[in-house]
């Protein structure tokens, strides 16, 4: 198989992604609460804007704002007959700034977690989520994407369903999970696990990986994990940009630009080849991203010691691979949409 996203990974080795979707828009304005997948009708011109700042900040590749377009969020918003229509729009706009970027940059289709419980722990079932995940799958294939993007899953009896939705919609994929509960996504996979699930499936992902979570050294670790396992498929990394803090009612990330610079080239030496930014990530920390990777050579994978030191503490005292650690321990309980 090949498409863009293959051909650029490979003429370049390492791909720059995008940074968040959610605090950029907020910074324009979005409220809390507010669906941000309606801005692709209501406010076409600010999605732009956001897709163009990944770009202008050097981005590879950029995901699209369709994270909550599945019927179950958008039911939330009595949308739910939307999800089709709003991925669609999504990707169209992507398509747009793609096109006219100058170079070749990968419009990458955002699919978010449906925000239910699957059986047998929860009431969705397999059947309905992976309709859920085609509708939107098909959408965004309908305006454009060149691949499909998973993200910030934890269950992956999810992942299984998406992979098949993705299927359905004939759209090539990446998948990334959160690993936000002590190492651990908060259904319990670990990154080896994950390693172990991506080999089995079907329909597998181009390239998988983790997101979200808490800090970008726990993300690290989470890599490191990955790399251990000598996987086949090219290692993702989207960590925040610092840790959250709330002040004045509003939620700030405290990684400078210089922080998630390290951090970028830290990612690409534990052995991720697609690197980007997800909660607080501007289009100031993309810049420097962008430069740090494009002037400092590779090196070698560093320790949790180095890691520690250039980018923080970990949130918890294991990467929770170790037998008999407790998936609940040092939870950090955060929400679930990229922001």
């Amino acid at each position: 198989m090949s498409n863009l996203f293959i051909d650029l990974l490979a003429e370049k080795g390492v791909l720059l992604a995008d940074g968040a979707t959610g605090t950029n828009l907020f910074n324009m304005g979005l409220e809390s609460g507010d669906a941000p997948e309606f801005w692709n009708t209501d406010q076409p011109k600010k999605i732009i804007a956001l897709y163009r700042g990944a770009v202008d900040a050097g981005s590879d590749l950029f995901l699209t704002n369709s994270f909550g377009a599945n019927a179950s969020r958008l039911k939330l918003h009595d949308a739910q007959k939307r999800a089709h229509e709003l991925s669609r729009v999504a990707a169209e706009l992507a398509r747009e700034v793609a096109d006219t970027a100058g170079r070749p940059v990968v419009v990458a289709g955002s699919v978010g977690p449906t925000g239910e419980i699957m059986e047998p722990v929860g009431t969705l079932s397999h059947a309905s989520a992976v309709e859920m995940f085609h509708e939107t799958a098909d959408g965004l294939k309908a305006g454009g994407v060149d691949i499909g993007w998973l993200e910030t899953i934890s269950a992956p009896e999810e992942y299984r369903a998406a992979a098949e939705g993705f299927a359905l919609a004939g759209l090539p994929w990446c998948g990334t999970m959160s690993f936000d509960t002590a190492g651990r996504t908060m259904m319990g996979m670990t990154s080896a696990g994950m390693v172990d699930m991506v080999d089995e499936i079907d329909n597998a992902p181009l390239a998988f990986g983790a997101n979200c979570g808490t800090g970008a050294s726990d993300l690290l670790r989470t890599v490191l994990g990955f790399a251990a396992k000598d996987p086949s498929r090219p290692i993702i990394a989207k960590g925040n940009a610092g840790i959250p803090k709330y002040h004045d009612g509003h939620i700030h990330y405290d990684g400078t630009p210089e922080l998630m610079a390290t951090y970028a080239l830290m990612a690409r030496n534990c052995g991720a080849s697609i690197i980007g930014g997800c909660c607080g990530t501007m289009p100031s920390h993309l810049e420097k991203m962008r430069e740090a990777l494009d002037t400092t050579p590779k090196g070698a994978a560093p320790d949790l010691e180095e890691i520690a030191a250039a980018l923080g503490g970990f949130s918890s005292d294991n990467d929770g691979t170790e037998e008999g650690s407790d998936p609940s321990a040092k939870r950090v309980r955060r929400g679930r949409r990229r922001s």
